[in-house]
């Protein structure tokens, strides 16, 4: 698997070795010695989750604030979608900045996320499968979130915006500046 480190320190794109052939291919998803090796830091991954969703959703940016922080692996078992972080990172050179990164069922990459920065997607394609693995267990009172279209942050979503489809809970966010901090 190769991997390289975003300007949002910790974070990685990690691509994984294709071997296809007449019957189809095969990759390893997950090692997690070779995982480890990668980001530099021993992570024990104990919640999967998976969500389907169709065309202009956006689902985020969440996150889980205090001792409930997320480090999550993600990646798209079918479809295609843009995949967002912002770093909320107080201390971090790059507090407040995003990250943009299409994620698809076709080239098998996978964006590994540290604790402390917001996670969000768009679908782009018909329907889409996004499978992460998390390194800590969801906890309802510690959900964080920022508002998808936040001035500040200024991240384009690449759909018009009378195609997206948003939660009405997550239409409620705050923006950055008034969002609690994981």
């Amino acid at each position: 698997m190769n991997a390289s480190e975003t300007k949002l320190r910790g974070c990685f794109v990690l691509t994984p070795k294709l071997f296809n052939d007449e019957r189809g291919y095969f990759f390893e998803s997950f090692n997690k010695k070779s995982f480890e090796q990668t980001i530099g830091k021993k992570i024990t991954f104990v919640q999967d989750n998976q969500s389907y969703s169709t065309y202009g959703v956006i689902r985020g940016l969440h996150y889980q604030t205090g001792e409930y922080a997320q480090a999550k692996l993600i990646r798209v078992l079918k479809g295609s979608i843009l995949d967002i972080v912002v770093d909320l990172r107080k201390n971090s050179p790059t507090f407040g900045q995003h990250l943009s990164l299409e994620l698809t069922d076709i080239d098998k990459k996978q964006l590994f996320i540290p604790r402390g920065l917001a996670h969000g997607f768009v679908v782009l394609s018909n329907t889409a499968e996004i499978f992460y693995k998390c390194d800590n267990y969801y906890n309802k009172e510690a959900e964080g979130g920022i508002i998808y279209n936040d001035k500040q942050l200024n991240i384009d979503w690449l759909l018009p915006d009378n195609k997206l489809i948003i939660s009405l809970k997550d239409l409620k966010l705050p923006t950055l500046k008034n969002a609690k901090m994981p």
